[in-house]
């Protein structure tokens, strides 16, 4: 059809008498015929079809275990064997047809195994096979050549993993006993309450000592030694425990050294030494609930504090629930002082403790003794009078802050009494919830904070705060959140010390290695803390020779660490600086950076475990004397190269060089009949 449309095309245009003669006629009704017939045939959506054929070779990658244990614990002349003969077999390789790779756990890039540096600090056998196995996955991998000593501080057991891919193993190292002591793990717990005692728990491990053998193993803090216990080695064992018992003094972060004392003949110190890293914390705040007399204010005051493990509950009732001279951190004192006298040797112990405390002020309130208490408030009510309101913040309080939920149900607490008078604050006294009456919001204090650094004191003007309880756990499914973290902010912030830091900066480990990279984490809080973002913190880490790095940085919500990179070994003391909420804070500490242990706590190669491994892929162990061998094994396992056939489908009508072929075609034509006098 396309060439019948050609065809009709050419004989129409060129049949009339023309300027030219017919050769040339016969030429450009040829071009016409084509330039058409193609064009109609495009009009077809035709397509090429073509196949690419290519040939992927059988690859061999070299796996070489580059751990300090292979360095450390291999003879050097076996070692450059097994390297020299691993490049020698590559090369063989190469010429038999094969691909060959090599890859090391430290990703080096190295391309010959004589050139690999053996200094990985840590051995993940099943990582470095299973990156094999995912980059190389749908290609013609032929095997593995893994060398190794054997000996896996991290990741899986490859031992019991099904890789896919044959595995030749190759071993080195050293499978002869050596005389050794060294301290694998610690046991403890990383919290410990002051006054408390908490075991740290040392597991010694040991090889080459026999029976009668007795190991000395210290417990040191700041390189003074606080403990030491005499540890028999048992004949026939590998591993034993020893326990160190230790009370918490203090609070902070502390920082304890375990050290096995050398024995005659140890192979290797690197391994003598374990580091514990605690957290001493004060005990649980022991809170007194004390009441003029009983009251429903007591029963929530009661159940939001109970809604936090971080209280120990004392409640006091005249005649009914009596003070045992039970010691606590913070007092809640309801309508105490009260006209009636009752509680007088409650408000006696408060006082003589100088402990912080919440007054709540209702109808038995004494406010003449009251204002006597110098809370930062002094309240001169009208009689009896009261006025009904509601609770509304304060925007300038910023000790701590309300959330928006907590706003909205502050919308929906009901009324409650205050007396009705004159109320001053004073003495530096801050507001955190104001009077609303009504619809108007007032600037009478409904919540106030006050007091003095040494002794916090807070006052709430009425007793009917049960109401706004009530009513919350009515409205959310007895939740009610806004009234409990109001009550616990209050007895947090009053019991806040001082002198307690809210610039919590601290590494993220117990201690690094030097080819770790050391991050640290950094919290900053507000004075209630409550967790804040984004304040600048200025960290300057001091070595043992006393040079600083600084390093500046701000907290994130993610939670993300700072990252110092790779530091030298040694004991590093830290400083961090900020300023909070105006107030200028500081943290400090130490953080250890070390030559790695973990390839220095076993020297003993474990031949078995590389031969487990082989035989999984239906391989085996080789030696470095063997690597002839192996060469032979691989070849005669028949790896051929696969082939590869690819189809392509291409529409014709993409192919640009059909549109110029077309345009000179038609460009040739036009230009003849322009050059022989036709139209």
């Amino acid at each position: 059809m396309c060439l019948l449309v050609g065809a009709g095309y050419a004989a129409l245009l060129y049949s009339a008498k023309a300027p030219w003669s017919g050769a040339v006629n016969y030429a450009l009704a040829a071009v016409r015929f084509v330039v058409v017939s193609f064009l109609c045939f495009l009009l077809l959506s035709p397509f090429l079809k073509s196949t690419t054929t290519t040939t992927e070779k059988p690859t061999v990658v070299l796996a070489l275990d580059d751990s300090k244990s292979v360095a450390l614990f291999t003879p050097p002349a076996v070692l450059q064997q097994a390297t020299t003969g691993l490049t020698r077999l590559a090369e063989t390789l190469r010429q038999k047809g094969f691909a060959v790779e090599t890859r090391t756990l430290a990703a080096t890039g190295a391309t010959r195994p004589d050139s690999v540096q053996f200094r990985a600090p840590a051995t993940n056998l099943d990582g470095l096979l299973a990156g094999i196995g995912e980059t190389f996955q749908g290609r013609n991998l032929a095997g593995v050549v893994l060398l190794s000593d054997g000996l896996v501080n991290q990741g899986q057991a490859p031992e019991f993993t099904d890789y896919r891919f044959p595995i030749y193993t190759l071993g080195v190292g050293d499978t002869i006993l050596k005389k050794d002591v060294s301290l694998p793990a610690l046991g403890y717990n990383r919290l410990a309450f002051s006054g408390n005692q908490f075991p740290i728990e040392a597991e010694l491990a040991y090889d080459g000592y026999g029976a009668g053998t007795t190991a000395t193993v210290q417990l040191l803090e700041k390189g003074r030694v606080l403990q030491t216990k005499r540890v028999a080695l048992p004949a026939g064992q590998r591993r034993t425990k020893t326990t160190f018992l230790l009370t918490a003094t203090g609070t902070g972060k502390r920082r304890y050294e375990v050290r096995a004392v050398p024995l005659a003949g140890e192979f290797t110190l690197l391994n003598n030494a374990k580091f514990a890293y605690l957290d001493v914390v004060k005990g649980k705040l022991r809170v007194l609930l004390a009441g003029a007399a009983p009251h429903p204010d007591l029963k929530a005051l009661r159940a939001a504090i109970q809604q936090n493990n971080n209280f120990d509950l004392i409640t006091y009732l005249p005649g009914i629930s009596p003070l045992k001279n039970q010691d606590f951190d913070v007092a809640i004192l309801h309508q105490l002082p009260a006209r009636s006298g009752v509680g007088a040797e409650v408000l006696a112990q408060v006082a003589a403790r100088r402990a912080p405390a919440l007054y709540v002020l209702g109808a038995q309130s004494d406010f003449g003794a009251y204002n006597r208490l110098s809370t930062g408030l002094t309240v001169q009510p009208r009689g009896t009078q009261t006025d009904d309101v509601t609770p509304v913040p304060n925007p300038g309080f910023n000790r701590f802050t309300f959330e928006d939920d907590a706003l909205r149900r502050f919308l929906a607490y009901p009324p409650v009494p205050v007396p009705f008078g004159e109320v001053k604050l004073s003495g530096g006294a801050e507001a955190a919830l104001w009077q609303q009456v009504g619809r108007v919001a007032t600037q009478k204090p409904l919540l106030v904070f006050g007091g003095t650094p040494a002794r916090r004191q807070a006052t709430l003007l009425t007793e009917g705060s049960w109401q706004w309880r009530l009513q919350e756990a009515v409205e959310h499914d007895d939740k009610p959140e806004a009234y409990d973290r109001l009550v616990l902010r209050t007895l947090q912030l009053l019991t806040q010390n001082a002198n307690r830091k809210r610039l919590d900066v601290y590494p993220t480990q117990d201690a690094f290695n030097t080819s770790d990279d050391v991050t640290f984490g950094a919290e900053t809080y507000n004075a209630i803390f409550e967790r804040t973002y984004g304040e600048p913190v200025t960290l300057t880490l001091t070595d043992e020779r006393q040079k600083t790095r600084t390093f500046s940085f701000a907290p994130t919500p993610d939670g993300a660490p700072v990252h110092l990179g790779e530091l030298p070994a040694g004991l590093y003391r830290y400083r961090a600086r900020a300023t909070l909420g105006g107030q200028a804070q500081q943290d400090a500490g130490e953080v250890l950076v070390q030559e790695q242990q973990l390839e220095a706590l076993q020297s003993r190669a474990d031949h078995n475990l590389l031969a487990q491994l082989a035989r999984r892929s239906g391989q085996r162990l080789y030696f470095p004397a063997q690597i002839d061998q192996l060469a032979q094994d691989i070849e005669k396992a028949g790896y051929k190269p696969v082939i590869y056939e690819q189809e392509d489908l291409k529409d014709l009508i993409n192919l640009k060089w059909l549109f110029f072929l077309l345009l000179a075609l038609i460009t040739a034509e036009w230009a003849t009949r322009k050059y022989s006098g036709g139209v």
